[in-house]
């Protein structure tokens, strides 16, 4: 043993030169990057010594893939093929797949005083990978083996082989003793292996060789061997099928990368794109087709359609239809080909096993064979793929889709092409037959190819012209129970005669008494239900009708006492934009759902506010008012076509009324996003905040309405009952004035005119109240309370430290006259407004809220006072948080009730209460649907 160890060398076979193959692989000048033609490559070599090959791979410029050039040594008695310009030897190829194989041998020798040996492969280039079903066959006795991913310590796999007594024995197969065997489970681009000699007291004369290493793509349990001559009987070329290596091409990293490269893409139609374990990409013809999938149209197989003549029909008991067929130029092509044998009809679906054929349907694309093989009775299974010579996965031959069942049905197709390339191709098509179809075939997920089938109302051959012919579905059963007529392709079938029935014996329609009674006594049920029925359904009606007809007298009354018709005369000048409508009463009950009680949005002084969704889908507040005077009538529709005039970004729209219910109802537009008295009163503990830039925009926008409303629009207009539960915010959080109930349109010349006190108290002008005479500078006081509520955000009745109630504007005055304005503001406001914008909107408020209405300023005055302190301040574009707070925007997601717009537009206090000022159309819309 010492003397072998002396001798130790490691020396890899056929090897020697791969480091230099690497430029070869890489391709050198003449390596193409496009899908050539058969034509392009007719003057290429395709054959070196014994071993052919094909594009991609290839001799001479433009007859190689970029990366598969090839060397045929000629120097030699037998010349020998070489990848590119370097020493590696290539003994087979197959271009469909990409693959090489090549002899990988290692001879092992020992060193004395070592027992631990470690041999390495390296890739000569990037894109050769070892494939994973080879085999590293060891021989020689008593070591370990362990195989390792290069570079890491990943174990890829393991195998020992000892040897009984002191010689090995003397033949057999690889089952650990005198040889061991490793199944690589992956692609390699590199390994390394660990030898480990476990005999450390043998001699030399204990071993038979050294030892030997090899890469074999075939089944290991195929080798035999003699120990008494392992060295040269494994060192023979001959002796061992050698290592299987894929080739990928490099241009692109991805099938993903090539596929966007349309100009240097390498898989040609018909075939499909496979990435590479170590980069790159492989091309394949798809699945059931056989060719080149590198050259033009090299996965498309040809197809004869027209047959010779005199062609033999059957073969015993079978009929063998086109495109099948026993002689040459009798079938499609070569895998349609059948053998008849003593009458025995056969199948060759490789190389190798023949199947006997019981049945062939072209209707069904399917051949029914037994479980024969060769003709022998005994039975095997039919595997669904085999291997090729190089243990490549691969289809079964010819197209044919193997499903096993009682009997083996064989699914078959003309071509692998679908149906839409098939028909490009005139000569070749397949489908001859006029009444014929195409119909692409699949096994599972998996593309087969395309076959024909008959139209319907039609059966025969549609391989042949004229194969497909007419069926008489008259003669057929089941297809009609009556009178039928054939016609081509299709029938006709028509009942039975009266008092006749189908004999389904005879085929044919017969007379029967029997059936004539049964039939008239159905008849005469059938009639008197269906008379019954009629009666009942005309008495329903008519009640409706009358019913309907005693509701539309009573609406035209009250649409006439409701001087319906005075408005229609007031209204017809506007213009088609403005024009204000007058609903119908059903209409209305419509959109609220006949006025349901989950529709009342608030309750107030002057009536009911509904929510409603018209048959526009336009969502609007329906005011129901309470019973209104008939003297006040006239003067309410005079105020409807006035109001209804006012086109104000800040005033509520009034889109209309309905005067055919015993009080008029006005329909306004929905406003939703809440009140100003829900933003500054309800949950002031909320995390957002209301900035002193939106209270400032809120008054001028509010104070902008006021006064359009006193002095631009045609006849001036007093509100009667400003306070903050009337001003809305709408979906962009813009002001809106609401609730015209109260409100009086007066023309120039009148001038004291006393009518009945309304509006709310802490807003209500103390002059107004007693005398009873409205005037514009009424809405100036009551603007003026809010303008203390803004800067205080207290409400216009409070409750003060002491516990009592008190006047919020008393309590500011007398706060402005102490001089205490700071310790009555809103904290928030006295940080972040200065304190002259406080002194200038506390003396307006001042001003507005005086005792007098002579003496305070016009809401003009008012709205051009606060659009000059507006523009004054900067506008911010945040609010700025407390020290532990983020930054909210303007509006609070949870203040007040998305149903408090309306609340404001009945002119009461709203009793309703809520947490959410949002308001989701789609919401309403799909609650209104269900």
């Amino acid at each position: 043993m010492s003397t072998i160890l002396s001798a130790i060398s490691f020396v890899l076979m056929f090897l020697a030169a791969w480091p230099q193959a690497s430029a070869a692989v890489s391709g050198p000048a003449g390596g193409i990057l496009q899908i050539p033609s058969n034509r392009s490559l007719a003057h290429c070599i395709t054959r070196c010594g014994d071993i052919d090959f094909s594009y991609p791979f290839g001799i001479g410029s433009g007859c190689f893939r970029q990366g598969f050039d090839l060397t045929c040594n000629h120097s030699t008695k037998h010349p020998k093929l070489f990848l590119g310009r370097s020493t590696v030897q290539v003994t087979n190829i197959d271009s469909s797949y990409g693959i090489v194989l090549t002899p990988i041998i290692f001879k092992l020798a020992t060193r004395p005083g070592t027992n631990t040996y470690n041999m390495t492969w390296e890739a000569p280039a990037k894109g050769i990978t070892l494939a994973s079903y080879n085999t590293l066959f060891i021989a020689g006795c008593d070591f370990d083996v362990t195989l390792f991913k290069y570079g890491t310590g990943d174990m890829v796999g393991s195998c020992m082989s000892r040897c009984a007594g002191k010689k090995a024995p003397t033949g057999g197969h690889c089952n650990g003793i005198g040889c061991c065997l490793i199944q690589l489970p992956r692609d390699l681009a590199a390994f390394r292996a660990k030898l480990v000699s476990t005999n450390t007291t043998a001699t030399q004369s204990d071993w038979l060789h050294p030892g030997i290493m090899a890469l074999v793509s075939s089944d290991p349990d195929y080798y035999s061997y003699n120990t008494s001559d392992l060295f040269s009987s494994w060192t023979n070329d001959s002796m061992i099928d050698g290592a299987v290596l894929r080739v990928a091409i490099m241009d692109q990293q991805s099938c993903e990368g090539a596929q966007l490269k349309n100009e240097s893409y390498a898989c040609s139609n018909g075939s499909s794109c496979q990435n590479s374990s170590s980069g790159g990409y492989q091309c394949v013809c798809s699945s059931y087709g056989q060719g080149n999938p590198y050259i033009l149209d090299g996965c498309m197989q040809d197809y004869n359609p027209k047959p010779k003549e005199h062609c033999p029909a059957s073969c015993g008991p079978i009929t063998i239809p086109f495109p099948f067929g026993l002689e040459e130029g009798c079938c499609a092509n070569e895998k349609f080909h059948l053998n008849c044998t003593s009458g025995n009809l056969t199948v060759s679906v490789s190389k190798d096993a023949q199947y006997q054929v019981t049945g062939i349907s072209v209707e069904d694309g399917t051949l029914t064979v037994s479980n024969m093989v060769n003709g022998s009775n005994e039975k095997e299974a039919i595997l669904i793929q085999t291997e090729d010579v190089y243990g490549v996965d691969s289809p079964m031959e010819d197209q044919f889709d193997f499903s096993v069942e009682y009997n083996i049905v064989i699914k078959w197709a003309v071509a692998n092409l679908t149906c839409e390339t098939a028909m490009q191709k005139d000569t070749e098509y397949a489908c001859r037959s006029s009444q014929s179809y195409c119909l692409n075939v699949t096994h599972g997920e998996i593309f087969m190819g395309y076959r024909c089938k008959c139209s319907s109302g039609f059966q025969g051959n549609p391989y042949v012209n004229a194969g497909c012919t007419d069926i008489d579905e008259c003669t057929l059963q089941n297809y009609c129970n009556g009178t039928c007529q054939n016609s081509f392709g299709n029938f006709t079938c028509s009942s039975c005669p009266h008092r006749q029935e189908f004999d389904p014996i005879k085929r044919q329609c017969v007379t029967s008494a029997k059936q004539h009674n049964i039939i008239l006594g159905i008849a005469t049920g059938t009639g008197c239900g269906l008379g019954s029925i009629i009666i009942a359904v005309c008495v329903v009606v008519f009640a409706n009708k009358w019913k309907k007809g005693i509701q539309k007298r009573i609406r035209q009354a009250h649409f006439k006492k409701n001087q319906g018709l005075l408005l229609q005369q007031l209204i017809s000048d506007e213009s088609a934009t403005n024009k204000t409508t007058i609903f119908s009463l059903e209409e209305l009950e419509k959109a609220t759902n006949n006025f349901e009680a989950t529709r009342v949005l608030g309750r107030g002084g002057h009536g009911t506010v509904y929510k409603g969704i018209l048959s526009d889908q336009r969502v609007v507040a329906i005011k129901k008012s309470k019973i209104v005077e008939q003297t006040e009538i006239d003067q309410f529709i005079n105020e409807v076509a006035i109001l209804s005039q006012i086109i104000h970004r800040n005033v509520v729209k009034l889109f209309g009324c309905c005067l055919e219910s015993e009080v008029p109802l006005l329909v306004y537009e929905f406003i939703s996003n809440g009140t100003l008295h829900d933003l500054l009163h309800i949950d002031v503990t909320a995390k957002c905040v209301l900035s002193w830039d939106d209270r400032i925009r809120i008054a001028v926008e509010a104070a902008g309405a006021l006064a359009y409303l006193h002095s631009a629009a045609a006849i001036p207009i007093f509100h009667r009952d400003v306070k903050s539960s009337n001003i809305l915010m709408d979906s962009s959080f813009a002001t809106k004035v609401s609730d015209f109930g109260a409100s009086r349109s007066l023309s120039l010349d009148e001038t004291h005119v006393v009518t009945i006190v309304q509006g709310t108290f802490g807003y209500l002008d103390p002059e107004y109240y007693h005398t009873g005479q409205p005037t514009e500078k009424s809405d100036v006081y009551s603007f003026g309370v809010i303008l203390v509520e803004l800067l205080t955000r207290r409400k216009q009745i409070f409750i003060n430290d002491l516990g009592g109630k008190q006047n919020l504007s008393h309590y500011f005055v007398e706060g402005l006259q102490q001089g205490a304005i700071m310790e009555i503001m809103d904290p928030q406001v006295v940080n972040e407004a200065n304190p002259e914008e406080i002194d200038d909107i506390g003396s307006l408020a001042e001003a507005c809220l005086r005792l007098k209405g002579r003496d305070r300023p016009t809401m003009k005055e008012v709205d051009m006072r606060l659009q000059f302190l507006r523009t004054k301040r900067p506008r911010k574009c945040e609010i700025l948080p407390a020290s532990d707070e983020e930054i909210e925007p303007f509006l609070c997601p949870k203040v007040g009730n998305s149903d408090a717009p309306m609340n404001s537009i009945n002119a009461g206090n709203s009793t309703s209460k809520g947490t959410s000022s949002c308001y989701s159309l789609e919401q309403e819309l799909s609650s209104s649907v269900t």
